[in-house]
């Protein structure tokens, strides 16, 4: 009933800037904490940045200074603006929420098909 689309990879130069959007459609009541994620061929998916429902942000470190996350909790998604970017910023990128369904008193966590970011000249 509720899902997270992932939208704005591509390809771009390194240098550039991209900016990933989650959107969550479905009867939702609120998100919790979202964040994203990223994982290429033979590495475990890792943690890229965090935002909290108040606003609190935490990032990894091999993206600090270059990426921001935000989030416009009034149509329920989530931003990634990749600045900066570097060849090692390729993968696929995932989106990650904690919901809470209309008629719910609890959060499922959910996740987006992902999206692919390559950054090469």
């Amino acid at each position: 009933q509720v899902q997270l689309v992932e939208s704005g990879g591509g390809l771009v130069q390194p240098g550039g800037s991209l900016r990933l959007s989650c959107a969550a459609s479905g009867s939702i009541f609120s998100i919790n904490t979202a964040g994203w994620y990223r994982q290429t061929p033979g590495k475990e998916r890792e943690l890229v940045a965090r935002i909290t429902s108040a606003g609190s942000t935490i990032y990894a470190d091999a993206v600090k200074g270059r990426f921001t996350i935000s989030r416009d909790n009034a149509k329920n998604t989530v931003y990634l603006q990749m600045n900066s970017l570097k060849p090692e910023d390729t993968a696929v990128y995932y989106c990650n929420a904690d919901i809470r369904r209309k008629g719910s008193l609890y959060y499922t966590d959910y996740w987006g098909q992902g999206t692919q970011v390559t950054v090469s000249s």
